[in-house]
């Protein structure tokens, strides 16, 4: 009898031991720190051709990500450019255009929420 009920127990003590983390893992700690936004921005590719510069950027994730295309002109009397936001919806992929009268310095898109 006393060994019948020490295998009990002992199985009984491995049951609880492999439940409890599983149960554990699902809440979030106190003081955890959340997933960045980055994380759920659009993804961006972005090129330019002479003078001409083009963003395109995918959104995977299931909330609208608003960008924007900035085009800084080499020359200083070149006007740098910043596009109006463009929503990317859920699934979707957007093409944002700009361009400078001479050579492009430095191209890159901002997100908003």
């Amino acid at each position: 009898m006393g060994r019948h009920a020490g295998s009990a127990s002992a199985g009984l003590a491995v049951l609880l031991l492999s439940v409890t983390p599983a149960g554990a893992a699902t809440a979030v700690p106190p003081g955890a720190v959340l997933p960045d936004s980055r994380d759920s921005q659009a993804h961006c590719r972005t090129s330019v051709q002479g003078s001409q510069a083009v963003a395109r950027c995918h959104n995977p994730y299931p909330r609208t990500d608003r960008v924007r295309l900035h085009i800084e002109c080499a020359r200083w009397w070149d006007i740098d450019t910043d596009s109006a936001p463009v929503a990317a919806e859920p699934a979707m992929t957007v093409r944002i255009e700009g361009r400078c009268w001479k050579e492009i310095r430095a191209v890159w898109v901002s997100h908003e929420r």
